[in-house]
């Protein structure tokens, strides 16, 4: 029997619980208008965004995570570009940001996308006609209506992205008190033998993933989502 010590607990929380407030404000401020973009229509090239958007709900994580590796390392245009200003994406807590934003979005956008389409035309075509921007209408009078369906997208989207692991693997590199988030501390404890710590890391996840099914649960008890 191992002995667990504290830091093997905090450490990977704390690490999952930073990355979760980020994810979270990038899904709400990129997610939003993406969702918002796919929902017209004619809009050039929405094939595109489409399918970028989806892609990481269909495709393996681990694959996702390697071409992400490969379109950010240092030997990439990018990654070259970054280090002249001394920055790193890949094996950073950036790193395990992206992958997160990139294991949830899919799930925060289509959803609201959906409750976007379904927004009553009438409604936005009154907006209009009174004098109303699209960008006014769509903050002030789309937003708050299908509040509901946009607190539902974000909380599936955060539960996914707190339980990521193939993607942070290949872009935070699994290193141990560094980017070790609480899925990949969980993996790292059965790898090494340390079933104890394995099973209360797994506790404490299913215990976090039960508060979120249960604001889901409310939300979607209370006025229709659109």
């Amino acid at each position: 029997m191992h002995t667990i010590v504290l830091e093997q607990i905090t450490n990977p929380l704390w690490l999952s619980f930073k990355t979760i407030m980020v994810t979270t404000l990038l899904f709400l401020f990129l997610g939003t208008p993406l969702a918002y973009l796919l929902s017209k229509k004619k809009l050039p090239f929405r094939w595109l965004l489409d399918t970028l958007v989806t892609l990481p709900l269909v495709f393996p994580p681990i694959a996702v995570g390697f071409f992400l590796l490969l379109l950010l390392g240092k030997k990439s245009l990018i990654g070259e570009f970054l280090q002249t200003f001394n920055m790193e994406i890949i094996f950073s807590f950036t790193g395990i940001v992206i992958a997160a934003f990139i294991a949830g979005i899919p799930l925060m956008v289509k959803p609201l996308q959906a409750a976007i389409d379904q927004f009553p035309k009438a409604i936005k075509e009154a907006s209009y006609l009174s004098g109303k921007s699209k960008l006014y209408t769509f903050v002030c009078i789309v937003l708050p209506t299908i509040k509901n369906a946009l607190m539902v997208a974000l909380l599936i989207a955060t539960a996914r992205a707190l339980g990521e692991v193939g993607i942070t693997l290949m872009l935070g590199g699994n290193i141990i008190g560094k980017t070790d988030t609480v899925s990949l501390a969980i993996y790292n404890a059965v790898f090494d033998g340390e079933f104890d710590l394995a099973m209360l890391l797994s506790a404490i996840l299913v215990t976090i993933s039960l508060l979120f099914f249960i604001a889901l649960h409310w939300f979607e008890k209370r006025k229709p989502l659109v």
